[in-house]
């Protein structure tokens, strides 16, 4: 409903990238350059001083961005009152989760909140926690979901579910032999005597296997690690093909455990973290926004269980 060219502008100010600005908005970069000076014709002024590739606001685009700021906070809020009276819950939502996440925990949730909004329209994007956390940052999505600590504290954090993680092996291994029979535990010592496979760095699940080590009187370096991959699905099969050992997810083997292609080992002492819900610290969000994260706690809340 605001101007166009003041939402242009805004987001443009905001991340301070005519880029990320079209990225953001998915509008052409040279859409987004009219529509900004367009704005500046109408002050006649400049609102960015452009120097060496970087952009930086003037001192009339500071007054500018300030003032935009309250109006779109009076806007959102006249959209949420409204919306609150009449019922209405649409628009669209742009989410980010890390890949375990994505790929073995937002399906189902998300299948059941479409169902009972369908008004929201949902888009999902993938990459790891690193990258998850830079588009909250930089207001690229709306809400992230992530499996590994957020340290931002210009982000709201909130923990979602636990999640445990589980030594996995060829079937057979060595390894199996040294845990304990009943629980299949073994000392997370155990693994640094055999090769380990290992996921891609600014992974949630590897920074979090890595201070886990530390924490257990375990120096990361001790790992043999002869492969990274990017991917959880090529991680598992290259287990499952007898090229290493690695720890994972508990969540994400339930094929795996169907059909015995990998033995599963808990470790001692045992490894959990939190998946967490990050967004940006707005006074005013959308309501479908605030539907969409009361739906996931009552959502984690009802499948805490899930990997117990």
């Amino acid at each position: 409903m605001a101007d166009r060219r003041l939402q242009v502008f805004y987001s443009v100010a905001r991340l301070l990238s005519f880029t990320k600005a079209a990225e953001s908005l998915h509008m052409t970069q040279p859409a987004v350059t009219f529509q900004v000076r367009q704005l500046e014709e109408h002050f006649n002024t400049r609102l960015f001083d452009r120097t060496h590739n970087k952009i930086s606001l003037t001192a009339a685009g500071e007054r500018v961005y300030f003032h935009a700021e309250k109006i779109f906070a009076i806007y959102a809020d006249m959209e949420n009152s409204v919306r609150e009276l009449t019922g209405e819950i649409s628009g669209v939502l742009i989410l980010g989760a890390s890949t375990t996440i994505a790929e073995y925990m937002l399906p189902a949730l998300l299948g059941d909140f479409k169902e009972k909004y369908p008004d929201v329209n949902i888009r999902l994007k993938v990459s790891n926690t690193d990258g998850i956390v830079s588009m909250v940052e930089n207001n690229v999505i709306d809400l992230g979901v992530v499996e590994a600590p957020v340290n931002n504290k210009n982000l709201a954090v909130e923990p979602c579910r636990t999640d445990r993680l589980v030594a996995i092996t060829p079937p057979g291994h060595e390894l199996s032999n040294l845990g304990d029979k009943q629980g299949h535990k073994i000392p997370v010592q155990a693994i640094l005597n055999y090769p380990f496979i290992c996921r891609e760095e600014g992974s949630g699940t590897r920074e979090v296997i890595m201070e886990y080590l530390r924490e257990s009187g375990v120096d990361p370096a001790q790992l043999n690690i002869i492969m990274e991959l990017g991917s959880l699905e090529a991680l598992k099969g290259a287990v499952e093909a007898g090229i290493g050992v690695s720890i994972v997810s508990r969540a994400t083997l339930l094929k795996e455990i169907k059909l015995g292609s990998v033995d599963v080992l808990e470790l001692d002492p045992p490894l959990e973290r939190p998946f967490s819900f990050v967004h940006q610290k707005h006074k005013f969000r959308q309501c479908a926004m605030d539907e969409l994260l009361e739906f996931a706690r009552n959502y984690c809340e009802s499948h805490k269980a899930d990997n117990e």
